[in-house]
């Protein structure tokens, strides 16, 4: 029996969904009759009309034409998919008690872990280097480069990765970015007792491994949410991302005490390969592609999200990209970003020894505490993108709110950071700081899949590759800037003024309308 004709009960909530005193259409009780019940979405493969209060049934009736009567189809289809999963998520169908959870949950779920180990991985080698430094004598200036070295693959892969991503998929990208690093992570430890100058190689194919992930996860997002869930996803991914710092500072130093330097890398490695066998299983780069996925659900991804990028066999052209401000108003914004954050990301720890005296432990501890609270408020920063947008502000508004909170906060952050005379003072500024920051990823990180939806992986490596140049300048430069002037002060005033002048370019050049068309 075809699809459209099916009849079933349907839970109440799924009736709520559908009264008309909770309609989203907020016309006359007059017009919105007659859109509610003339509509028909092949997307979602069923036609609605007003029914009973158990059952809906499905009805063809005239084409609507004009742009009023098209919003008002969109969001009763909306309306009807999202009463629907509600219902099969809730209650199961014909009242049968049955929980199901959505594939993109689990997706975004995956992505959460992948980016925590991410991170996690990264953070070893920060929390390992003070005892490597000590024990090899390298001063402030070539840890510097040390820290930076990872940074060197990381400038190259962005763009690769975001090319090999609107190519081939987030999936088998982010899968063969995770095996490389995994690899690269396990074998650092041999690297380091080897020669300096392999362990510089081997923390520079690591960056190159790693630098895929960012655009995988964003362009997967993009796939997976619709547009008024799309921060949030992000969010939580995002919080995966922070949480690996915590579980990098936090880890490191008790396995180090038990097993050695060699043991927090051997751990994450091995997690890198477990986490693997999850994602081949359960991940695709399209949700059409998963035979699990409901149709209910289906439809609710497409109908309520923007047009879905095609796959592109043609590299965008770089001049026309670099041709229009908001794209430089991204790029400026991803530059100034990882400015600050891997200056802090590499040097707190340090930062905390040397300011104020504190053992290796206390250092991690007061480290990991901003970076847990800014896996919160990165959730909630999406979560409240999400609802500006579904109260009907504009999606260029909503942009320049969350990256000016996300820039300005930081800045006015970092300027009494100079100020703390305790770690506990500092640590709090710190969190401050970061915690702020976290906004920037419901600002530029998704501005990207606003202008350009059908080159965002390439967009993304362009602005992540000029990014990482900005990092590696930073964590090179505040080593020389502490053996230099012997506090870190200086430093912290230049990164609150890039902050400040960043945030200005961003609200006059900044757009969320599309402004690259084609694929």
């Amino acid at each position: 029996m075809p699809l459209c004709k099916l009849r079933f009960p349907i839970p109440a909530m799924a009736a709520v969904a559908l009264a008309p005193s909770q309609s989203p259409l907020r016309s006359s009780p007059d017009e919105w009759l007659p859109s509610l019940v003339g509509f028909r979405s092949r997307r979602v493969g069923f036609e609605s009309k007003l029914a009973a209060p158990r059952a809906i049934g499905w009805k063809t009736c005239e084409k609507s034409t004009g742009r009023r009567e098209q919003v008002r189809k969109t969001k009763a289809v909306r309306s009807t998919a999202e009463g629907v999963e509600k219902g099969m998520l809730m209650g199961g169908i014909g009242g049968e008690a049955k929980i199901t959870v959505p594939e993109r949950f689990k997706v975004v779920t995956l992505l959460a872990l992948v980016m925590c180990l991410c991170n996690a991985d990264r953070v070893v080698m920060s929390v390992a280097i003070v005892p490597l430094a000590a024990k090899q004598g390298w001063s402030s200036s070539f840890l510097g480069i040390v820290q930076s070295s990872f940074l060197w693959g990381y400038v190259f892969s962005s763009v690769i990765g975001g090319v090999l991503v609107d190519r081939y998929g987030g999936k088998k990208v982010m899968a063969c970015g995770v095996a490389l690093w995994s690899l690269a992570t396990l074998i650092t430890p041999w690297a380091a007792s080897h020669s300096t100058l392999s362990l510089l190689a081997v923390r520079a194919f690591f960056g190159l491994a790693e630098g895929v992930a960012l655009p995988a996860m964003n362009t997967l997002v993009s796939r997976w949410f619709p547009t008024n869930e799309r921060a949030s996803a992000v969010g939580i991914s995002m919080a995966g991302f922070h949480l690996g710092n915590v579980t990098g500072l936090l880890a490191t130093p008790v396995v180090i005490s038990s097993l050695g330097i060699s043991g927090p890398f051997f751990l994450f490695s091995l997690l890198g390969l477990l986490w693997l066998t999850l994602w081949e299983s359960g991940v695709a780069n399209d949700p059409r592609e998963i035979r699990l996925i409901s149709q209910s659900e289906l439809g609710l991804i497409q109908t309520v999200k923007t047009e879905s990028p095609a796959r592109n066999d043609k590299f965008p052209s770089l001049r026309l990209l670099l041709s229009k401000l908001p794209t430089w108003a991204i790029i400026f914004a991803n530059i100034t970003n990882n400015w600050g954050y891997f200056v802090l990301l590499s040097w707190m720890p340090v930062y905390f020894k040397s300011v104020f005296d504190i053992n290796l432990k206390q250092a991690a501890w007061f480290s990991a505490v901003p970076w847990g609270m800014m896996a919160i408020s990165g959730y909630i920063a999406g979560a409240v993108s999400d609802y500006l947008i579904k109260a009907g502000y504009s999606l260029t508004l909503v942009r320049k709110i969350m990256q000016s909170v996300g820039f300005i906060g930081p800045g006015v952050s970092l300027l009494c950071l100079n100020h703390a005379e305790t770690p506990v003072a500092a640590a709090k500024f710190l969190t401050t700081a970061l915690s702020l920051s976290s906004f920037s990823q419901a600002g530029f990180l998704l501005n990207m899949q606003d202008i350009a939806p059908h080159c965002a992986g390439f967009l993304h490596g362009i602005s992540n590759s000029a990014g990482t140049l900005a990092a590696i300048i930073s964590t090179i430069g505040t080593g020389y800037f502490v053996e230099w002037l012997g506090s870190f002060q200086a430093f912290l005033n230049v990164t609150a003024a890039l902050y400040f002048a960043t945030t200005i370019f961003w609200n006059v050049f900044a757009t969320g309308e599309r402004v690259f068309k084609g694929g």
